[in-house]
């Protein structure tokens, strides 16, 4: 079958047939033994459950390696009750091998709460990143690749359904069909574009980061859609109160919060006028379905408000944190702001020189915090310091450091 678009043929079924999902321990060890005994590189991809899930974990997880097929391995079959399974005897197994994933930053941390880390990585969309395509999905990279179209229509789907659908089955096993021929191919134009050494210290960043705490979100509750549309401090304090008491439910029951309080709902309380937790149930968002479960839930929410000193309200902005937004600069700090206009110029200059978004020459905030706090002296050396302290990596410092101190400088 051809791809109406570009005539490519769309590749429809994994080669070697679709494989049985893995959700025993015995074919968990099974699973384990072929894929040591296999050779070359290990391609992984994880099907999550986002939209439908609170929790980010894997539900699918697809493995292949040459000598040993495709495995489609169910995580939490293979879980205690309430824990996560423990897989890091797979990653034993396998810990000369290096892995294959496209778009790792998405699916490392819910490989490695399951043990599964790797000693070396290739990450396909990475790759494409340095290489300067536009489009790094992995359908465009199997297309400039491989020649071959990817159907990618349950890329959506809620992966915690069981038993998953035959034709959800094939899809999963086809994301990682072409994984290792396509980290040959993407290999090979990175030596010929001089960038080898680029990926290989980006890899070796991933895996090193992978392990790393995130820090907790401030005020996770402001990002909810629609509170530009929201005035005032108890306001907010209604929309800080009835997200604390959605994510509640969402944690315990492991449901997307949206599914269980539509954030439209949210905004639509509190800027109702005269809202108390007595005609809170006059809201239609408010009777239908889940959320007419946790009336009372959401109830106790508008009586903490109505029970609450205004001074506890939360603030009508967020306080600000660290340099803030480089477009706030101009008006309370226009010297760091000369220095950011200064400092884009030259690494969008250095980044069309060498072919690669400007975000993968040097991450954002890294030069972002230079130019609002410079170093006492600027010269390339106090640049590279202060950019190798932030995690820029080698080859980023050696292309930026001097155009950087040069622009800091005036």
């Amino acid at each position: 079958m051809d791809d109406p678009d570009n005539g490519l043929p769309t590749l429809l079924t994994p080669r070697d047939g679709t494989p049985p999902v893995t959700d025993t321990d015995a074919g968990y060890e099974a699973m384990v033994e072929a894929l040591a005994e296999g050779q070359g590189p290990i391609g992984i991809d994880t099907e999550r459950a986002h939209g439908f899930r609170y929790s980010p974990k894997a539900w699918l997880i697809q493995l292949r390696r040459a000598g040993a097929g495709t495995f489609l391995l169910d995580p939490v079959a293979l879980a205690p009750e309430d824990e996560l399974a423990d897989l890091s005897g797979l990653r034993e197994a396998v810990a000369e091998a290096e892995w294959v994933i496209h778009a790792a930053t998405q699916d490392l941390p819910c490989l490695v709460e399951v043990g599964l880390k790797p000693d070396r990585l290739f990450d396909t969309e990475l790759a494409g990143r340095l290489l300067g395509y536009p489009k790094v999905s992995l359908g465009a990279m199997a297309e400039q690749f491989c020649g071959v179209h990817l159907l990618k229509e349950h890329s959506a789907a809620d992966w915690s359904t069981r038993p998953l659908p035959e034709d959800w089955l094939v899809y999963a096993a086809l994301d990682v069909e072409l994984l290792s021929e396509l980290r040959d191919a993407m290999a090979t134009e990175l030596v010929a574009a001089g960038k080898d050494e680029w990926a290989r210290q980006e890899f070796a960043y991933l895996v090193e980061d992978a392990e790393r705490p995130r820090p907790p979100r401030e005020e996770p509750w402001r990002r909810v859609s629609g509170i530009h549309d929201v005035h005032g401090r108890r306001q907010l304090a209604l929309v800080r109160e009835l997200w604390e008491a959605r994510e509640g439910i969402a944690a315990r029951r492991d449901k997307a919060p949206g599914r269980i309080l539509n954030d439209r709902v949210i905004i639509a309380a509190a800027v109702r006028p005269g809202l108390t937790a007595g005609n809170l149930s006059e809201l239609s968002g408010f009777r239908k379905g889940v959320t007419k479960r946790y009336l009372t839930v959401w109830s106790d929410a508008v009586r903490r408000v109505e029970t609450m000193a205004p001074e506890d309200y939360p603030a009508v902005r967020p306080p600000r944190r660290g340099h803030g937004a480089p477009r706030t600069w101009q008006g309370h700090n226009p010297e760091a702001y000369a220095r950011f206009t200064a400092a884009r110029e030259v690494l969008h200059r250095i980044a069309e020189q060498h072919t690669v978004p400007p975000e993968n020459l040097l991450a954002p905030d890294t030069w972002h915090q230079l130019c609002w706090e410079p170093p006492r002296s600027v010269t390339p050396v106090a640049v590279d310091e202060r950019l190798a302290a932030a995690g820029a990596r080698r080859w980023q410092r050696e292309l930026t450091r001097e155009g950087l101190a040069a622009a800091l400088a005036e």
